[in-house]
């Protein structure tokens, strides 16, 4: 049952890149919009047209479906800032050790300089085998609701069952 919620949230959240991807490619790269996945669909939080998401997160589930896996993963996604400020802690704690820390505080950004550029192509790795998947046989979108006066939308997805 956890094996099949945690798939059910990685699908949803490669659905979430796609939609929010397109998205941005329609009304510009100033958009600002934060989307959360979870085990029956995702969120999109931000002042977007709820038939212009509809469309998005439909585009994008064909998109996925048709095999374009690359949607799944995006340089906007969480994972990659939570890669970044782990690698970044873990190295400067290491560089820093106990002691003298004055004197290697140079040694420490430096360190966390690093651990940020390894980041970023750790971070989409990350997403690609463990956050997204982006095999959405069987998916089907079954809603679009508007929340809280229009600040937020829950898209709604099922997975059918595999024919036996």
């Amino acid at each position: 049952m956890l094996a099949r919620f945690i798939g059910d949230v990685r699908r949803n959240h490669a659905l979430e890149h796609a939609t929010v991807s397109l998205l941005i490619s329609r009304l510009g790269p100033d958009l600002r919009l934060i989307g959360r996945a979870s085990g029956d669909g995702f969120f999109i939080y931000g002042d977007v047209p709820s038939d212009l998401l509809s469309e998005c997160a439909q585009e994008g589930l064909a998109r996925l479906k048709r095999g374009e896996a690359f949607w799944a993963v995006t340089p906007l996604c969480g994972t990659n800032l939570a890669t970044a400020g782990v690698l970044a802690s873990l190295s400067t704690l290491a560089v820093l050790g106990n002691g003298a820390r004055r004197d290697r505080l140079g040694n420490a950004v430096l360190a966390g300089i690093l651990a940020v550029t390894v980041a970023q192509p750790l971070g989409r790795l990350i997403q690609q085998h463990l956050t997204t998947s982006p095999d959405l046989a069987g998916m089907e979108i079954i809603s679009v609701d508007k929340r809280a006066g229009g600040r937020y939308h829950k898209v709604r997805t099922r997975r059918r069952a595999a024919p036996a």
